[in-house]
């Protein structure tokens, strides 16, 4: 049994998360600064935090360069879910990312929660990065991923916002549909699930995982997969940050995963605009 294209048994999808120059800071109004830092600190008052902002340039200044080189040496399109300002204080990443052939999925306007918007704040969040991405890329986004609290309203504005597909769910290892009511209507929007386990924030949360832990984890969920991959359609999601995969202890363990996977056939790498195109085509929505 096949449903991928070239009856491959697995579609594999690469995600990168590009959240750096996004991020809270006090330096840009927030009322605090970042609190997802590598050694767990949290700061509860207006301060900077100076030593976790270079963390965080570091994902632009080295991390990138590491991750784009070793996407490109393995002649893997990725999907970059990216937070419109990120890329709009990285100029010359969102050209790299588009010049080499990458998907960029919206992770909003700036990686903030969503949850405490109002349908219109978020229609207009929604518009925002629509717009900034656009321009920093020369292609709109189809795609959305939240900072893990969204709202009831988000999957409806996407829908209305001509979204393809939403990221923001963790319950299947395959795509499905989800019909929303909009304004014009009963929509159904593709819903391509996302994986929390496989991430590489895990090497960041404690207890961490060590690079060698992360890949095995990755390798057994993608043995795993393939397996059943026989049987009925899987997708594998693969998430990581510059930050964290790209530094120099981390980046081989991304190396060796790849490895691993092309020792398997019938594997399907695309981006996740590929996977929902296909789906959508082989699966029609319900009517």
């Amino acid at each position: 049994m096949s449903f991928w294209p070239d009856r491959a048994r697995l579609a594999m999808s690469f995600v990168v998360n590009v959240e750096e120059g996004a991020e809270a800071s006090v330096a840009d109004g927030d009322k605090g600064p970042e609190a997802v830092d590598e050694l767990g600190i949290a700061l509860k008052k207006p301060l900077r935090n100076f030593a976790n902002e270079s963390n965080y340039r570091y994902g632009i200044a080295a991390g990138a360069p590491r991750v784009l080189d070793v996407l490109a040496s393995n002649g893997i399109r990725a999907t970059f879910t990216a937070a419109a300002l990120a890329l709009e204080r990285a100029p010359e990443l969102a050209r790299r990312i588009a010049a080499d052939g990458h998907e960029v999925c919206s992770h909003g306007w700036r990686w903030v929660h969503q949850f405490s918007m109002d349908a219109a704040e978020e229609r207009a969040f929604i518009a925002k990065a629509i717009a900034s991405i656009t321009a920093t890329t020369g292609t709109p986004p189809v795609g959305w991923l939240s900072r893990y609290l969204f709202t009831a309203n988000t999957r409806r504005l996407l829908a209305e916002a001509g979204f393809l597909y939403h990221m923001d769910d963790y319950s299947d290892d395959r795509p499905f549909w989800d019909m929303v009511e909009t304004e014009a209507g009963r929509r159904a929007m593709l819903v391509l699930p996302y994986a929390l386990d496989s991430n590489d924030m895990k090497m960041w949360t404690a207890p961490a995982l060590t690079p060698a832990q992360w890949c095995d984890y990755a390798i057994d969920t993608f043995d795993v997969l393939y397996r059943e991959g026989a049987q009925a359609p899987r997708m594998m999601s693969l998430g990581v940050h510059l930050r964290i995969i790209g530094r120099p202890g981390r980046i081989s363990a991304l190396q060796k995963f790849i490895n691993h996977m092309r020792t398997h056939e019938d594997v399907w790498v695309a981006t996740r605009r590929q996977i929902a195109e296909h789906w959508a085509r082989a699966q029609p929505p319900p009517a």
